[in-house]
C-alpha cells in the first residue's frame, strides 16, 4: 500500500474527499468542523461530522500505521504516506477544538513551466528567464507561504539540471520529484525510538563528500543555511532551495536570520555580504484564492555594508493582474 488506501479504514466519513482529485487539502478541525481546499479555494464539508472518541482513535491508528506514535505525552504528529502525502495531527489537550488532522495529498501529475503559464502562474517571459538561469548554474532562492507551489516550482525548474549532471537532493520530508539518472536522495531523521536525530546540517556536511554537481535543499529553516554559505562561498553554484517568505526581500531577512541560528558568532553585515555573494536569483510565489502566481522575481548584485542596503534589481513585479518586466542582465 502506497497512498490513502492504508489509512481509509480509519477515515470511512472522509473517504470521498481523499479520493477526490480535485481536492489537494482535507482539515479536520476537532469532530464537528471539515474543511477542503478544491482547486485552491477553502470550503466547509457540508454534513459531515466525526465521533470525537472515533477520530482520535483513527489517529492513534494512523500513527501506528506510520510507523509513529500520538499520546498525550506526545501530541503532535508529522508524518508522511507512502506516496509523499503529507499526515500531520495535534490531540487534546493541546487541541483545544478536539482533534485536528490536516492531510495534504500529494500531487502526482507532474507539471511543467508551460502548464505553470497556461494556468497564470508565471509569464512566458519570466518561464524563459527561470529556465536560463538554472541551466547558466544560477544560485536560485525560491521564497513564499505555506502551500503557494514553492516545491512544486522547485521541481520544475530542477528538471533543467543537464542529465549528465549528479544532483545531490537533502530534505526534512521527502517531497521532490525529479527525474535524473544520477540522483541521491538524503532526508534527516528526528530522535524516535531511541535512535538520534540526523539533522539537515549533518547531511549537508556530507553531501560534499559524494561528489555533487548540484545540490538541492528542500526548504531553509535554520542554521543549515550558514553550512549552505559555506557550500555557495566554495564554488558549488546552481542550487536550489526555498525558504517560508512574504515577499523576495522579506526572503533575505529570513535566510540571514537562519544563517544566525547556527550559533556561529559572525557580524551581522558580514553575514548578509555572505549572502549577497552567494545568491543569485530570489523568486516570490503567492497564493490567492484559486491560483498561484510568481510575484517577484530580483536578481541580487551585491551588498553596501556602508549603508546596509541589498542591491537588488527587479526583474519581474506583478502588482495583482499587471505585470511588469524590466530589462535582464544577468550579471554573475
Amino acid at each position: 500500500m502506497t497512498g490513502f488506501e492504508m489509512i481509509l479504514p480509519f477515515l470511512r466519513p472522509i473517504e470521498p474527499y481523499l479520493r477526490d482529485p480535485d481536492v489537494s487539502e482535507v482539515m479536520i478541525n476537532g469532530s464537528e468542523h471539515v474543511f477542503i481546499e478544491r482547486q485552491g479555494f477553502l470550503e466547509e464539508a457540508a454534513g459531515v461530522t466525526l465521533n470525537e472518541k472515533s477520530l482520535l482513535v483513527a489517529v492513534k491508528n494512523i500513527a501506528r500505521r506510520l510507523g509513529s506514535d500520538i499520546s498525550e505525552e506526545k501530541p503532535i504528529l508529522n508524518s508522511r504516506l507512502p506516496d509523499g502525502s503529507r499526515v500531520a495531527a495535534v490531540i487534546p489537550p493541546c487541541s483545544l477544538a478536539g482533534v485536528t488532522l490536516t492531510i495534504r495529498k500529494f500531487n502526482a501529475r507532474r507539471f511543467g513551466l508551460d502548464d505553470l503559464v497556461r494556468i497564470g502562474t508565471l509569464t512566458e517571459e519570466v518561464a524563459s528567464i527561470l529556465e536560463t538561469a538554472v541551466r547558466s548554474r544560477k544560485n536560485i532562492l525560491i521564497s513564499g507561504g505555506t502551500g503557494t507551489g514553492k516545491t512544486t516550482l522547485l521541481n520544475i525548474l530542477a528538471n533543467f539540471i543537464p542529465k549528465e549532471e549528479r544532483i545531490l537532493v537533502i530534505e526534512d520530508t521527502a517531497e521532490i520529484q525529479i527525474q535524473a539518472p544520477n540522483l541521491v536522495r538524503f532526508e534527516a531523521r528526528a530522535a524516535e525510538g531511541g535512535l538520534p536525530a540526523v539533522t539537515i546540517r549533518e547531511l549537508l556536511k556530507a553531501s560534499l563528500r559524494h561528489r555533487p554537481d548540484r545540490i538541492i535543499l528542500g526548504e531553509i529553516r535554520g542554521g543549515e543555511a550558514f553550512d549552505l554559505l559555506q557550500l555557495l562561498n566554495t564554488g558549488h553554484s546552481g542550487t536550489l532551495s526555498t525558504v517560508h517568505a512574504n515577499s523576495a526581500a522579506q526572503a533575505l531577512s529570513r535566510f540571514t536570520t537562519c544563517v544566525l541560528q547556527s550559533e556561529m558568532e559572525l557580524p551581522y553585515r558580514a553575514i548578509k555580504s555572505n549572502v549577497a555573494d552567494s545568491l543569485d536569483l530570489i523568486v516570490q510565489i503567492e497564493r490567492r484564492p484559486g491560483r498561484r502566481f510568481v510575484s517577484e522575481v530580483l536578481e541580487l548584485r551585491g551588498y553596501s555594508p556602508e549603508t546596509d542596503r541589498y542591491d537588488l534589481i527587479p526583474i519581474f513585479i506583478r502588482q495583482e493582474d499587471l505585470c511588469t518586466q524590466a530589462p535582464v542582465s544577468m550579471t554573475r
